[in-house]
C-alpha cells in the first residue's frame, strides 16, 4: 500500500486538474441574448479568423480576397484550428473545442512532468511536488485554456526534455528527436530556442555522439526554418511574419532589453526572488547533468523574452507566454533543490535523525504549498479569487465586450463594410466583416513604420510590444473604414482630423464611429438615441 500511495495521489491530482480545467472553461463563458458563448483570448481569436478563412477555401488570410499578410506566428496551431472549422459547429461554440484541447494538452503534460521529475529526482514524492505545482499554476492554465498554443508547446518541451535525458542516460542516439523538435518550430518559430538548447546539451554531455548531435540538430533546424521562410516569401512576400516587423522593427535593441529585463525582474520579484534562487543551490549540493538541460531551457526562454522586450500583457502579472512553457521544468528543479537542502540539513544533524527527518519532510510539504500560493497571487488585486475561479479569469471581461461589439457591427453593416479595430480578434471574427488593423498586426504598412508613444508616455521603456505603431492618416484617412469600432483613448485627439466625416453612435453602451457617406451602413438597424 505504501508503494501505491504516490500513484494514488498522482491520479487524484489528475482528477482534480480535470475538474479545475472544466470549471475554468465554464468561467470563461458568457450569455449574449440567451445564447452561451465560448470565446478565446483575443490574440487567439485572430488565429481563429485566419483558420476560419483557411477552412473556407480562402487560404490563411485575415480578410478573404484581401492582401496576404501573415499576422500570426503559430502555423500548425492555426491549421489545427482550421480542422475544427470544417465541422458544423456554431461560432458561439467552436472555441470550446480549442479550450478543451488546451486543457487536454496540459493534462498530458502533467504525465510528462511526472516522468521527467522521476528521471531527475528518482523520488516519487518529489515528482508529485512538481506535478502539483504545474497542475495549478494559473499563468500556464490561463494561456493554454484561453486558446493560445502554449499548452501544446509546454507538452512538447516536457516530452522532448524527457526524451533527451533518457537517451543520454541509456547511451542512445535518436535522430527522430530533432525531427520532432523541428516540427515544433512550425507551431511557433521561436521554438528554435529550446531546440538549440537541447542540441547543445546533447552534444556537450554525449561526447561519443557529439558530431551526430550537432550534424542532425543543426541540419534539421536549418531545413525547417529555411523551409518556412521560403514558403512565407512565396505566399506572403516576406521573410518573417508581419508580427516580427511590428514588435521588433524600429525599436532599438537596448530599449527591448530594458523592457524585457524589467518585465522579467518584476515577475521574479513579485513571485519571490528567493524561490528563483533556490534551484541554483542544486549545483553545489548535488550537480546533475540532466538538471543542466532544464536550467538551459528555462534560461533560454528567459533570455528570448528579454530580447524581444517581453510580452504585451506583462501588466497583468504572472509568467508571460514564453516563460510559461518552461515553468514546469522550473518546478522540477525547485523541488529537487529544496529536497537537497533538506538532505544537507539531515546530514549535519546526527541525533534523533528519524524525528528530524519527519519534521523536514513536513517542512518540505509546507514549503511546496507556500510556493504554490506565491506563484499564483501576483496576477491582480483579486488574483486569489481569479486563481480559485471564484471570479472570471483575466481577459474574459474583455472577450465578452469585444464579442458583443463584433455582433453589433455585424448587425448594422452589410457584408462589404470595412471595420477598423485595435483588438483585431473577436470583433472581426464575430462581425464577419473585412478588418483594418489600426495597430498593424495585419497591416504591412503600419508594421514597418516607426514606433510611437501614446500621449502621457515619455519613454520607450513604457511601450507594450506590438502596441507601439499606428498612423491614422493612413488607416483612417487613406483606407477610410466604414466603421471605427475602437480607438485608444490616449490617441483620440490625434484621430480627430480624420473623424470629421464620421458620426459617433452608441449602441448597447459601446461607442462606434460610422462613416457618413458609407453605403455599407444599415442605418435602419442603428438604434435612435
Amino acid at each position: 500500500m505504501q508503494a501505491k500511495l504516490p500513484r494514488l495521489i498522482f491520479v487524484s491530482i489528475l482528477i482534480a486538474f480535470g475538474f479545475y480545467a472544466a470549471r475554468f472553461i465554464e468561467k470563461t463563458s458568457f450569455i449574449i441574448e440567451g445564447q452561451k458563448y465560448y470565446v478565446l483570448f483575443d490574440d487567439a481569436m485572430i488565429s481563429m479568423r485566419y483558420a476560419k478563412n483557411l477552412a473556407g477555401g480562402y487560404g490563411p488570410v485575415w480578410n478573404p480576397g484581401g492582401e496576404r499578410v501573415e499576422g500570426y506566428t503559430n502555423p500548425l496551431w492555426l491549421v489545427y484550428m482550421a480542422v475544427w472549422h470544417l465541422l458544423p459547429i456554431p461560432a458561439s461554440k467552436i472555441s470550446l473545442a480549442i479550450q478543451i484541447s488546451g486543457a487536454f494538452f496540459l493534462f498530458l503534460n502533467l504525465i510528462a512532468i511526472r516522468i521527467l521529475a522521476l528521471e531527475i529526482t528518482r523520488n516519487e514524492w518529489l515528482a508529485l511536488g512538481a506535478v502539483f505545482l504545474t497542475a495549478f499554476f494559473f499563468s500556464l492554465n490561463n494561456w493554454a485554456i484561453q486558446g493560445m498554443e502554449v499548452g501544446v508547446l509546454t507538452l512538447c518541451v516536457s516530452l522532448f526534455t524527457v526524451c533527451a535525458v533518457r537517451n543520454r542516460d541509456r547511451g542512445k542516439f535518436f535522430p527522430g528527436l530533432y525531427i520532432l523538435l523541428g516540427l515544433t518550430t512550425l507551431i511557433r518559430m521561436d521554438m528554435a530556442v529550446p531546440y538549440l538548447v537541447i542540441t547543445v546539451w546533447c552534444a556537450w554531455f554525449d561526447q561519443a555522439r557529439r558530431v551526430r548531435h550537432l550534424w542532425w540538430g543543426c541540419s534539421i533546424l536549418i531545413v525547417f526554418l529555411l523551409g518556412q521562410s521560403l514558403w512565407r516569401v512565396v505566399y506572403y512576400g516576406d521573410w518573417l511574419p508581419n508580427t516580427y516587423y511590428l514588435k521588433i522593427g524600429g525599436i532599438p535593441l537596448l530599449t527591448r532589453l530594458t523592457i524585457g529585463f524589467g518585465a522579467l525582474r518584476q515577475f521574479v520579484w513579485n513571485t519571490g526572488w528567493v524561490l528563483f534562487a533556490i534551484p541554483f543551490l542544486a549545483f553545489p549540493l548535488g550537480p546533475n547533468p540532466n538538471s543542466y538541460l532544464l536550467f538551459g531551457i528555462l534560461l533560454g526562454q528567459a533570455a528570448y523574452s528579454v530580447y524581444i522586450g517581453g510580452d504585451a500583457w506583462e501588466h497583468r502579472g504572472g509568467a508571460n507566454r514564453f516563460l510559461a512553457i518552461a515553468m514546469p521544468l522550473f518546478f522540477t528543479l525547485l523541488v529537487q533543490a529544496a529536497n537537497l537542502i533538506r538532505l544537507s540539513l539531515l546530514a549535519a544533524i546526527q541525533n534523533q535523525r528519524k524525528t528530524i527527518e519527519q519534521l523536514t519532510q513536513a517542512g518540505l510539504a509546507v514549503f511546496l504549498l507556500f510556493s504554490l500560493f506565491s506563484f499564483n497571487i501576483i496576477l491582480t488585486n483579486d488574483s486569489v479569487l481569479k486563481w480559485t475561479l471564484q471570479k472570471r479569469p483575466i481577459f474574459v471581461d474583455g472577450s465578452e465586450r469585444l464579442t458583443r461589439i463584433g455582433l453589433i457591427v455585424g448587425e448594422i453593416t452589410s457584408a462589404g463594410a470595412q471595420v477598423a479595430v485595435v483588438s483585431a480578434g473577436s470583433i472581426i471574427y464575430f462581425s464577419e466583416r473585412p478588418g483594418i488593423d489600426l495597430y498593424g498586426k495585419m497591416d504591412r504598412v503600419i508594421a514597418r513604420s516607426e514606433p510611437r508613444l501614446p500621449k502621457g508616455l515619455s519613454d520607450y521603456a513604457d511601450l507594450r510590444p506590438g502596441h507601439a505603431k499606428w498612423d491614422y492618416s493612413y488607416s483612417l484617412g487613406v483606407l477610410q473604414p466604414d466603421v471605427i469600432a475602437q480607438l485608444v483613448d490616449e490617441t483620440l485627439g490625434e484621430a480627430q482630423p480624420w473623424l470629421v466625416n464620421y458620426t459617433r453612435i452608441v449602441v448597447e453602451g459601446f461607442p462606434l464611429y460610422v462613416r457618413n457617406d458609407s453605403t455599407n451602413i444599415l442605418w435602419e438597424n442603428i438604434p435612435q438615441p
